[in-house]
């Protein structure tokens, strides 16, 4: 072993007992470790991290390197991908001259790997289409992408609640806003035990919806429905699959993906069971330019998030938000986060040089480092990382030497990804959209039953029911009845809504 008191203390600090993910060897002054190794435990990967950095300094191979090392293990991985670069974790890399120096400084070798994946999309071109349905989105999710006021807000989840109680599926935006037209018509008597609602505030929502189906999401919004078991997998050799939602479609909607991403870890929440803590997660959830999430978000909204971060560890699933600087996190949700990946920023600008020194703040003390120095002269492929050692404490940080993916670290042919698509075990049941019977049928078949019209007023105060729906704790056990859960606020868990569907 390594020598130098520099040497001893990163091995001290990373030689912690039972499976570890290696990440690469520590540096200091320009040189290498090559006998040490940057590790984390592989059972405090359900205790979250953060992977920041500037552009092109490295975020994406790390996360790619992550997801290999996390499938090896047998952990099945969830990654958010916004430019189409991890779809090469499909493929077997190639070596070339920087690779070579690379794994020569590091001391090991370079062993070319493809890995199981499985690919999904919110607009079904380029992967599995991935659907939610408009009653387990909920209206708080829903109010996001929608981009509605507190009002607005309201209104939307006094409809949620008289749907549910009246047993009123909405599976798609179609039937969200049959129920609306109905409200304003024959069916204004209904509102008599919850608030009335002003024919204004029913056309922005109903004007709201077009919008939101003109970007795409007419497309995501039905059935059949995502269910959360098919992201954690195996293949035949027990590695994980690594499933990679495809965004590339979507750039230019990060609302729209990203609020759709908070779904999909609220349907974790509700849907696996308390495990509490194993020697290895079930799933790792990488979230990919994390500030899209925040950027604009309510206070209720980052409630929220910040709940199913504390929470969503005991259902074993740990979470990794990748951006560009921790500034870009809110506080309570990056105290959650107890593994840190920092790649190189720059500060050019005295803006810039306080997020750094922010940035610095986060990381545990060390005589090794001048830590704002470090992070600024850090190279591509290089990061400074600390992590949650078996005890719970902070590792030591250290500046690391990255190791290379094993994987392609560039997109495969699209011809390639949807033979891979056409060719997966889920194809069959995901790929074709199922249309029944749900609120727009009902109420369509309903005749009129001759209760008096009732005339849309101004907004009123909405009724203490609807105030105590938006204040609701989140953790509600799944099998209560009348609790849709984390972000759907009111209605039925997943589980107890696709067994009550059969019903009506």
């Amino acid at each position: 072993m390594a020598s130098t008191p520099f040497d001893r203390a990163m091995i001290d600090g990373y030689s912690f007992p039972g499976a570890a993910i290696e990440i690469g060897a520590p540096l200091q002054d320009g040189k290498v470790a090559s006998t040490a190794r940057v590790r984390v435990p592989l059972s405090m990967m359900n205790r979250h991290g953060l992977i920041s950095g500037a552009t092109g300094t490295g975020k994406t191979k790390t996360l790619q390197l992550l997801a290999e090392r996390l499938s090896d293990a047998g952990v099945a991985v969830f990654a958010s991908d916004i430019k189409g670069d991890l779809s090469g974790l499909a493929a077997a890399g190639v070596s070339n001259a920087r690779i070579e120096e690379r794994c020569q400084a590091l001391g090991t070798s370079y062993k070319p790997a493809a890995y199981p994946v499985e690919f999904y999309s919110l607009s079904g071109k380029n992967g599995l289409p991935l659907r939610a349905t408009v009653s387990s989105f909920g209206p708080l999710l829903l109010a996001r992408v929608l981009d509605l006021n507190e009002t607005q807000q309201s209104v939307l989840a006094l409809v949620f609640k008289l749907c549910d109680d009246r047993h009123l599926l909405l599976l798609d935006l179609a039937d969200l806003r049959e129920v609306l037209q109905w409200l304003l018509g024959e069916g204004a008597a209904s509102l008599v035990d919850y608030g009335s609602i002003s024919k204004a505030t029913v056309g922005v929502l109903l004007r709201k919806m077009v919008e939101l189906e003109q970007q795409g999401a007419k497309d995501f919004f039905g059935e059949p429905e995502l269910d959360v078991e098919d992201l954690l997998r195996t293949d035949g050799s027990g590695r994980g699959i690594i499933n990679i939602l495809e965004l590339n479609d979507f750039q230019d909607r990060p609302a729209l993906f990203s609020t759709f991403l908070m779904w999909l870890l609220a349907c974790l929440w509700r849907e696996l069971p308390e495990v509490g803590d194993l020697d290895k997660p079930k799933l790792v959830f990488f979230f990919d330019e994390a500030h899209l999430l925040f950027e604009g978000a309510s206070k209720a909204l980052l409630q929220q998030v910040e709940q199913v971060a504390r929470l969503i560890r005991s259902k074993g699933v740990g979470i990794f938000f990748v951006t560009h600087t921790p500034k870009d996190v809110p506080d309570d949700v990056l105290a959650q986060l107890g593994h840190r990946v920092q790649h190189a920023l720059r500060a050019f600008t005295p803006d810039d040089d306080k997020a750094l020194r922010a940035t610095a703040n986060t990381f545990p003390k060390t005589e090794f480092y001048d830590i704002p120095k470090t992070i600024t002269s850090l190279g591509i492929g290089e990061a400074l990382v600390t992590v949650l050692t078996p005890r719970g404490s902070p590792s030591p940080p250290a500046a690391t030497l990255v190791e290379p993916p094993s994987s392609k670290m560039e997109p495969i042919a699209l011809g390639d990804l949807n033979a891979r698509v056409s060719a997966s075990p889920l194809f069959a049941k995901y790929s074709h959209a199922i249309d029944r019977e749900s609120a727009r049928e009902v109420l369509q078949k309903e005749a009129p039953q001759g209760e008096p019209q009732h005339q849309a007023h101004d907004e009123p105060t909405m009724s203490e029911k609807v105030s105590d729906v938006l204040n609701s704790p989140m953790a509600r056990t799944v099998g209560r009845e009348l609790m849709r859960g984390l972000f759907g606020v009111l209605g039925v868990s997943t589980r107890t809504y696709r067994t009550r569907r059969r019903r009506y």
